[in-house]
């Protein structure tokens, strides 16, 4: 009852209370020019290259350990070629005295609508935060002009958990089904799995046959059987097959969904030299799936060697990356969680069946031959740095897309 009385003073005085909306710049050479007109916050990077900054307001009545959700609008009209850097929401939490307190949090969650683009963000005051400073910038955008609307600050109630129970497995089948022996130990998945994870290659491991002997249709004969396990297990399920289309044979990964329905594909994009020498050809892009319990991603074995598959999977939203693998290095497996601050779920052969989590902490591991890896994540769960805070909002923030990787030819 007290916290609603309070929740309803706050929304009624709290904004009243705060400050006026005012400019602000690490220094006055690389302020942005503003202007408040028909209800807009308006900035302008007005030819400066360097221009970082924005408006400000301060809202006091902070009490620690309470959530606030951050609503922001803004319209980039010109000049801003990455809005995902160039244009910044956050909270900055500060003491009773002024001081930082924690650390800032970036609005990260975007909802576009025709030229508007909606950002939100619910955070939870550190301890020791007395009053909090919602800042909108821009950043580095010379001929930048951007326009904020529709700005609200309020508690919120805490986010409710989103768990998920992961199942991966480790086989290493000899003969001429293998599939059937993945389907046969993914039956001994606990009840309740939310999704079951075969390994690259299910198809062709252990049959001393070639790519193009295995390779099928995508959706065709081995997602139907996957559909089977995925309806008797009530989960989602995700294996390595080798697609057939055309001319070229693909290393694919399928997610089926709990009703045993074909839900989409990725290809392996990156492609070593053995696959390459054994004529397999190379995806070119990167999708994300949305399931009833979060955003996944799928990368497969030697996409692991290398950033961008999984930073792009992050980019676009992805929770959980679902890596079926052959081998590889571990310690690339577990960079790649950490770096994009997702959970990463391998099945492997010559690699373990393991979940880490956004810290890169193994949170389940497995390497004995018919043994099945579970663990529950909670795709809610907040991963902060005492030094660095939220790491997922940051990231999304101040990711550099726009420097060029190759040389200039």
């Amino acid at each position: 009852m007290l916290r609603r009385l309070f929740a309803l003073f706050f929304a009624i005085f709290g904004a009243s209370c705060a400050q006026e909306w005012s400019l602000w710049a690490p220094r006055a050479e690389i302020q942005p020019q503003g202007e408040q007109r028909e209800g807009a916050l308006i900035l302008r990077g007005a030819g400066n290259a360097a221009a970082v900054g924005g408006w400000q307001r301060t809202h006091p009545g902070i009490r620690p350990g309470q959530w606030y959700r951050l609503t922001a609008t803004y319209e980039p009209r010109a000049g801003i070629a990455l809005p995902q850097r160039q244009v910044v929401a956050r909270i900055d939490w500060r003491s009773a005295e002024g001081r930082r307190a924690g650390q800032p949090e970036y609005a990260w969650q975007e909802r576009r609508e025709g030229a508007a683009r909606h950002l939100t963000l619910l955070a939870q005051a550190p301890p020791q935060a007395a009053a909090a400073t919602v800042q909108l910038w821009l950043v580095e955008a010379a001929d930048g002009v951007l326009h904020w609307r529709d700005i609200s600050f309020a508690e919120a109630e805490p986010p409710a958990p989103r768990k998920a129970r992961i199942a991966t497995l480790r086989l290493r089948p000899k003969g001429e089904d293998p599939l059937a022996r993945f389907i046969e130990l993914a039956h001994k998945a606990p009840a309740g799995a939310d999704l079951i994870l075969l390994p690259e290659g299910a198809t062709v491991v252990g049959t001393g046959r070639t790519y193009a002997d295995v390779a099928e249709p995508v959706p065709g004969p081995s997602t139907l059987r996957l559909g089977e396990l995925a309806r008797a297990k009530k989960a989602w399920v995700v294996a390595g097959v080798y697609e057939k289309e055309g001319g070229a044979v693909y290393n694919t990964a399928v997610l089926i969904d709990r009703e045993g329905r074909y839900a989409g594909k990725y290809r392996k994009v990156y492609i070593p030299r053995e696959e390459l020498e054994g004529g397999i050809t190379a995806g070119n892009d990167y999708p994300v799936f949305d399931t009833d319990f979060g955003r996944v991603g799928m990368m497969i074995c030697w996409d692991v060697q290398y950033a961008d598959p999984a930073r792009a999977l992050a980019l676009r939203g992805a929770e959980l990356i679902l890596m079926p693998i052959w081998g590889g290095n571990q310690v690339l497996g577990r960079a790649r969680a950490i770096e994009n601050h997702v959970f990463l779920a391998s099945s492997g052969y010559d690699y373990p069946s393991a979940i880490i989590d956004p810290d890169g902490e193994t949170l389940t591991s497995q390497e004995t031959d018919g043994t099945i890896a579970v663990a529950e994540i909670d795709l809610e769960k907040r991963y902060a740095d005492r030094w660095l805070g939220h790491m997922r909002g940051r990231f999304f923030r101040e990711v550099r897309l726009d420097a060029p990787v190759l040389p200039e030819p």
